[in-house]
């Protein structure tokens, strides 16, 4: 095949295995390795695992530790310094030693079973290596659907991946020099530890203030090409520099992401490389892929479940155990377990370092890798059922929930019409001192300790508690509830909530924040009473603004505002008049009416086409029945007694209006 045959190949198999995936709601690494394993030269033969593809597919693990490097600074690593240098350190050391004992242990097995498997204590050094990375992709992925970031376990499980990713630096470092013997090694080991300390010095002394002039310097320039050229010529020439010092290309890349990482072109950086870093990674999981074997795995199944349940549980355990040690609670300790216990990324890359240095025998690659891939698969299965499984293995953390929901039922219990407030962060915060203004009662829920123990200190009404679970919305009086606001951009998470609003409490009516309106009909489908775009009410302002600095008169500046809410948003079309009302300065400005129809009502069993209310200049807002149900629109519902219509018009046509739904 054609180098231009080889990377269409390659690019339709990666589009078709994320898109399996995809639709499955699996990470896309696992479909690389899955389109890996099926055009391999192990399967359907389609693509050999050339030295080519071998080369670009290592730009991905380039691109990878850049990614890495970046989200490493110092301030984080203080911050979070028990989780990462405490609980993470001895995760990755101790499942390191328990992979030697293990493999002594196996050893004897097999050989006590007349298998000639041999795997000597390099090799099982850079097993355990490996297996004790853990798939920073999936879990954080996965907890970012179930708002867990922020939760104790989320915390933990965090600082852990961060040592992971830090041991691994160390770790290519280490691992080449294993293939020496005695002082042969030491002495390896002890030159690359020389080089790698001088070099990073260097780099470290003088390096980041050169970064920050150079980018600094490069940016001035206004040229986004000119930014992703230096960007790139940064990244690959200190891989090259640690390449040829006889570390490694990643380490390289790592030290440029941690020295991007101190000046403020970080977050430019990171959206500018984000689709070098998918892509490279993409082929880098497919030559991994492409070494899987299968025939040796029918042949030696059981050994691919030994190899996959063991260091599952034998991870758990570990994990658990230590997070325990550090004071956790039960709860949190096995949730930190659970979501720790599958294989990672990395753990690719160092059992690929290991073969090309002839540490790890070929017979062990496949069972390895597939096992490795196994426990990928069962990690969000496992996530999915942590609670089931913590609930059967503590009881305590039961009753520390059961304390959490009782805390806000406490918060909650003595109010009404109340609105529920799901997020506190700057929006949730400000919407608070807006009703706290109008004497208005509200709880809210949030999942960041530090801030619920710091507003409730201060006197605000702030519980810790998940927003996305029906408990937790119970427990704070949903059924008593006169609104609930979605403060946080999260679809997945606000259509969790309106899912159990619209089925424990259809009546309370949900506002929902977003980032921009492309996932507005989904919102609006899922029974969001309103969705507040950020962008159209920053344009808006923006708007407002640029019309009055040109000479626009100010009170036509806020009729064009007004004009442009009343069309986008259905419950701004207007407002309801009372008699305190000091902003009326028109008679033709439209405004809201409810309209409660008799419980005999002779319109019951009409549809709202029959009554012809848009001929009168007319618009119906909303319709709600009896029992605080809110029906659609545009699906031909009948009209019935006790039904609420909310309308909107001018005063003289909605005095009209009602008199016809009334009369």
């Amino acid at each position: 095949m054609t180098s231009l045959d080889l990377a269409l190949l390659y690019l339709v198999a990666a589009v078709l295995g994320v898109v399996v995936c995809r639709s499955l709601k699996l990470p896309p690494m696992l479909g690389y390795l899955a389109v890996g394993v099926v055009i391999g030269p192990n399967a359907l033969a389609f693509a050999q695992d050339s030295a080519s593809i071998k080369y670009l597919a290592e730009f991905g693990v380039v691109f990878l530790m850049f990614a890495i490097g970046l989200e490493f600074n110092l301030p984080k690593l203080r911050t979070m310094k028990t989780a990462v240098f405490g609980l993470g350190q001895a995760q990755v050391w101790l499942t390191v030693v328990g992979a030697l004992v293990g493999n002594a242990l196996l050893m004897a097995g097999l050989a006590w079973l007349g298998q000639a498997w041999d795997l000597r204590w390099q090799g099982a050094l850079v097993l355990g290596a490996a297996m004790a990375m853990s798939s920073t992709a999936i879990v954080v992925k996965l907890m970012a659907e179930r708002l867990e970031l922020e939760s104790p376990h989320g915390k933990l499980v965090m600082g852990v991946l961060l040592f992971q990713d830090l041991a691994v630096v160390l770790l290519l470092v280490m691992i080449p020099a294993l293939n020496s013997s005695g002082g042969e090694m030491a002495e390896a080991l002890a030159w690359a530890a020389l080089k790698a300390a001088v070099l990073l010095g260097l780099l470290f002394y003088g390096g980041q203030k050169l970064m920050r002039w150079w980018l600094t310097l490069v940016a001035r320039r206004k040229s986004d090409e000119l930014f992703m050229l230096n960007l790139l010529l940064v990244t690959l020439g200190l891989a090259w520099l640690t390449e040829h010092a006889g570390l490694s290309l990643a380490l390289g890349a790592f030290v440029a992401g941690m020295l991007i990482a101190e000046t403020v072109f970080k977050h430019q950086v990171e959206t500018d490389i984000r689709p070098f870093h998918d892509v490279l990674l993409g082929l880098f999981f497919i030559t991994i892929g492409m070494k899987l074997d299968w025939r040796p795995l029918v042949d030696h199944w059981w050994l691919v479940i030994l190899l996959t349940a063991l260091p599952v549980l034998a991870k758990f355990a570990l994990i658990a155990g230590l997070a325990r040690l550090f004071r956790a609670p039960p709860g949190v300790a096995l949730r930190t377990g659970l979501y720790l216990a599958q294989a990672g990324e990395f753990g690719f890359v160092l059992l690929t370092l290991g073969e090309q240095h002839r540490l790890v025998a070929a017979e062990w690659v496949s069972p390895v890798l597939a096992s490795m891939v196994l426990s990928m698969l069962a990690t969000p299965f496992i996530i999915m059922y942590s609670n089931r499984i913590v609930m059967k293995l503590s009881s305590s953390d039961w009753l520390m929930q059961s304390v959490a929901l009782t805390t806000i039922a406490k918060k909650s219990i003595k109010t009404e019409a109340h609105v529920i407030i799901c997020g506190y962060g700057r929006s949730g915060q400000n919407l608070a001192r807006l009703l706290e203004g109008e004497a208005i009662p509200y709880i809210a829920l949030d999942l960041d300790p530090d801030r619920v123990r710091q507003a409730a200190a201060a006197g605000q009404s702030v519980v810790f508690g998940d927003a996305a679970k029906v408990q937790s919305l119970m427990a704070a009086g949903l059924a008593r509830a006169s609104a609930v606001v979605v403060t946080y951009h999260d679809t997945p998470s606000a259509l969790k909530i309106l899912n159990l609003v619209q089925t424990h409490s259809p009546r309370v009516p949900v506002v929902v924040r977003t980032i921009d309106d492309s996932d507005l009909e989904k919102l609006k489908a899922a029974g969001a009473t309103e969705v507040v775009p950020e962008a159209i009410e920053g344009s808006l302002m923006l708007a407002s603004h640029a019309l009055a600095l040109v000479g626009v008169p100010m009170r036509r500046v806020i009729r064009i505002t007004r004009d442009a809410r009343d069309k986008r948003y259905g419950l701004l079309r207007g407002y309801f008049h009372g008699a305190d009302d000091d902003t009326v300065d028109e008679l033709d400005q439209a405004r809201l009416a409810s309209v409660t129809l008799p419980t005999a009502s002779a319109l019951a069993g009409h549809l709202l086409d029959d009554l012809a209310l848009h001929a009168i200049g007319v618009a119906v807002v909303s319709l709600r029945r009896a029992s605080g149900k809110a029906v659609a629109l545009d699906t031909g519902a009948a009209l019935a007694g006790g039904d609420t219509l909310v309308i909107s018009g001018k005063p003289a046509a909605l005095a009209l209006a009602e008199a016809r739904l009334l009369n």
